[in-house]
């Protein structure tokens, strides 16, 4: 595993958490937008279709999940950049079927279905200083779970205190949906991949270390990925 010097850094050492500024409120949007400050929304989409995908059809994908324990709402796919649509795209791999991949210099996620095929999912990925490269694995599972800020973070932003004990699952709760906590050598790295439902995120650089995808794209890689599933990460 090869890691950037700023991980390093003890102040960030909760990599499995977004480090951003809770600025006296703990919504969701403003709990992940605010490491994004800087880098802006990705712009509308002028084009109705992509790569044979309509913007109807995208609409679809990505409706809502009235069924989940806390009802997933539709994605406003008009802030989503059409390039980064769940997509079945040639895939070139002696990686085993089901093997995650992530490209954090073009913001994509891939799991390989074999035959030279891939899923590809967008995805927002670590900031600068919290990149890292490497081989990992699937250690554990989990839907809705509980985030818990860092002693760092409470120190720094006293109104975190109210979760020292733990943000309950729920919509707001910056892991989401469906977490996939990623270890080495049987010990946990602090990243995860996670669930967003903020499409202004995918095609971003702001987190400590995870990667996040819509909670419509993570409920179905989570489906598909079992504990122990490898995970590379790629340089950038």
């Amino acid at each position: 595993m090869t890691r950037n010097d700023g991980l390093a850094d003890a102040g960030e050492s909760n990599r499995g958490v977004l480090a951003s500024a809770l600025a006296g409120r703990f919504d969701r949007r403003s709990f992940l937008m605010a490491s994004a400050a800087g880098l802006g929304a990705l712009g509308l989409s002028g084009c109705e279709t992509t790569d044979g995908m309509s913007r109807a059809e995208a609409a679809k994908l990505y409706g809502p999940a009235p069924n989940e324990k806390f009802p997933v709402p539709a994605v406003d796919v008009a802030k989503l950049n059409p390039k980064y649509y769940r997509r079945i795209v040639p895939f070139d791999t002696r990686e085993a079927v089901g093997t995650i991949i992530i490209d954090p210099a073009n913001y994509y996620v891939y799991r390989v279905e074999g035959e030279g095929k891939a899923t590809r999912y967008g995805a927002n990925v670590p900031r600068k200083g919290f990149l890292w490269n490497g081989d990992a694995y699937v250690g554990r599972k989990a839907e809705w779970a509980v985030w818990t800020p860092p002693k760092e973070m409470m120190q720094r932003q006293p109104e975190a205190r109210k979760y020292a004990g733990g943000m309950p699952g729920g919509l707001d709760n910056p892991l989401g949906a469906r977490t996939l906590y990623l270890y080495q050598n049987g010990a946990y790295t602090l990243d995860t991949i996670y669930s967003t439902s903020d499409p202004e995120t995918i095609g971003t650089g702001m987190t400590s270390g995870c990667t996040g995808l819509l909670t419509q794209d993570m409920l179905d890689l989570y489906a598909r990925t079992p504990v122990k599933t490898k995970v590379i990460i790629l340089p950038v």
